[in-house]
């Protein structure tokens, strides 16, 4: 049945393995959410947005399209959040040029906004999750690759064209695993790729030296070691395991430092890998910060887990479009 009085938003979240639409309230509740493939290997980007159109299309027969207030759209980047504009992203080959927010906000005659995934889940958390409630939060993805959302003095922050919060380029050390094209960066030793590298240098090495490793006991299964893998056999108490997670919390705490000092927020939220295994990284990034962090910032600073879990991304779009309304 048709309520033809409440009013809702649209949550797009475009991403290169699956999509997904949104229709929520002001009060962050979702009503109804429609995902599907991708498949970038087998259309272009006018195809997948049609796809997007049909669905809402559908959407319109119990959410009429009169009471549609507003559209948020999340996408990983290179992207201009104020030219609305889509740049070429890793993820969505063929998608160049694309002015993402001028072809919803025409079609369905309502403001549209956009964000990279990083913001928009950073927005998620502060508004209805971990962060909620803060001044000065920094929300880190932690999951395929490192990225920061950043919100400062009550506002979301995403610098001069967009790169605010690429904190996973920091270099961290000289060598190291490779993340976001730099061997030793934040990325390379804080993220599901980062940590898979560890693992495969780590295991590699103890089994050349007739060390066993219960978790991977044949070497040439070393290069297919997923953090899952890692997380899991450090859980079970694996020697092997727990030395690789101490070595990414270590660096987890060193980029935490980094980001205390320069930015002294209340608040550092983690998502995904983190998330997941709060228990294994805590100690190790609690000793590094004591080391490294300046006391007093450390002092009114909180770590903490997100919370929105694997829900995040249904919230996050909405959430862009939430706030662009309300800031």
């Amino acid at each position: 049945m048709k309520d033809n009085k409440k009013e809702y938003y649209l949550g797009i979240d475009i991403g290169g393995t699956k999509c997904a639409v949104v229709v929520g309230a002001g009060d962050f509740k979702i009503h109804r959410k429609i995902q599907f493939e991708t498949r970038t290997g087998e259309r272009g980007y006018a195809e997948i947005l049609e796809e997007f159109f049909t669905h809402i299309e559908n959407l319109f027969v119990e959410f009429p399209k009169e009471n549609l207030k507003r559209i948020g759209i999340s996408c990983g980047g290179p992207l201009d959040s104020r030219k609305g504009m889509i740049y070429s992203p890793p993820n969505l080959p063929g998608w160049d040029n694309v002015p993402i927010v001028e072809i919803f906000s025409k079609k369905y005659e309502v403001p549209a906004a956009i964000q990279n995934d990083a913001n928009a889940c950073a927005l998620a958390e502060w508004l209805m999750g971990a962060g909620k409630g803060t001044r000065n939060m920094v929300f880190l993805t932690f999951g395929t690759g490192m990225g920061a959302g950043l919100i400062l003095n009550g506002q979301l922050y995403a610098g001069t064209n967009d790169l605010g919060g690429e904190v996973g380029h920091i270099r961290l050390a000289e060598t190291g695993p490779v993340g976001f094209g730099k061997p030793g960066s934040f990325e390379g030793f804080c993220s599901g790729g980062g940590i898979a590298q560890l693992a495969e240098k780590v295991v590699s090495e103890k089994l050349k030296n007739g060390e066993p490793v219960a978790f991977c006991p044949n070497i040439e299964n070393a290069g297919s070691l997923t953090a899952k893998d890692v997380a899991l056999a450090a859980h079970d108490g694996d020697l092997v395991a727990a030395e690789i997670i101490k070595t990414s919390g270590e660096y987890l705490g060193r980029g935490l430092a980094v980001l205390i000092d320069v930015l002294n927020p209340e608040c550092i939220v983690i998502g995904s890998i983190y998330a997941r295994n709060e228990a294994l990284f805590k100690p190790h990034i609690e000793r590094i910060l004591k080391e490294e962090a300046i006391p007093s910032a450390l002092e009114v600073c909180r770590i903490k887990p997100a919370e929105l879990g694997e829900s995040i991304g249904d919230y996050a779009a909405l959430c862009v479009a939430l706030y662009e309304e309300e800031f």
